[in-house]
């Protein structure tokens, strides 16, 4: 891969990323294929599962969500 000065930044660091991956063996693919699953796992299913959207569920407009964050975070709970 020739760099050239005329040539972005962010479009040199694509074709970096883009020629390594075109490169990798069949061992390095299904290594990536299953950290893709994973952090798709961890982002998507388990957010929903684990984070239930606490402010929505139990204040009814933006202003009772917003004076019940505010109150959390300026006053001191033991």
């Amino acid at each position: 891969m020739k760099l050239n000065s005329d040539k972005s930044f962010i479009f040199r660091i694509w074709h970096l990323y883009f020629d390594g991956f075109k490169e990798i063996s069949g061992w390095g693919k299904k290594m990536w294929i299953i950290i893709l699953i994973k952090l798709f796992i961890l982002f998507a299913i388990i957010r929903f599962l684990f984070m239930p959207d606490f402010l929505k569920k139990n204040f009814k407009t933006n202003e009772q969500r917003s004076k019940h964050v505010l109150e959390n975070l300026t006053t001191y709970n033991r």
